[in-house]
């Protein structure tokens, strides 16, 4: 099934399935909410850096998990913010979630975005060159375990710049 995966940008139909895989990945409601609410969110939202992963190509083919990057900064330069990923639970560990977080840091840097960061498992994220943000001077606002929060720089020619993450006010930090 792992050759006939494709990643692509979300589209209007893919909405409530994305919700249906935040849900069954999460086990709660709160990260399905988030994504729900960084969609309506004009200052978050970045049109083509919400994707998803599917069976194939065809229409109507399954969506099997999903990836959202939204605007938010570090100190006063512009970022994004990785998450939620999601993968249908019977798929996770199965290279979805990696295949749709590649195709998202890949649709960003193409659109010539320089910085993401985000908080999440420190064993997970350094396989996509994520490393921990405090060594570069970037701070969190709330707590947070040190080695969760994570940033990367999508053009080795910018360096990380150091400041404190804003969030988009959907994540409620």
């Amino acid at each position: 099934m792992g050759n006939t995966w494709i990643t692509r940008a979300e589209t209007r139909a893919d909405i409530p399935v994305i919700r249906e895989i935040t849900l069954a990945a999460f086990g709660r409601e709160h990260e399905a909410d988030i994504v729900d609410k960084l969609r309506a969110d004009e200052t978050a939202w970045i049109e083509g850096l919400s994707l998803v992963v599917a069976e194939s190509a065809a229409d109507g083919a399954a969506v099997l998990g999903h990836v959202l990057l939204t605007r938010g900064g570090i100190g006063d330069t512009p970022a994004l913010c990785l998450g939620p990923v999601s993968v249908r639970p019977e798929l996770q560990r199965g290279g979805v979630g990696s295949a749709v977080v590649r195709a998202a840091l890949a649709a960003a840097a193409a659109r010539g975005e320089r910085y993401v960061v985000l908080v999440g498992h420190p064993e997970y994220y350094p396989r996509f060159g994520f490393t921990r943000a405090s060594a570069y001077g970037i701070r969190l606002s709330v707590e947070a375990p040190d080695e969760a929060v994570m940033a990367l720089a999508l053009d080795e020619a910018h360096p990380l710049p150091g400041g404190m993450i804003r969030w988009p006010a959907a994540f409620g930090i």
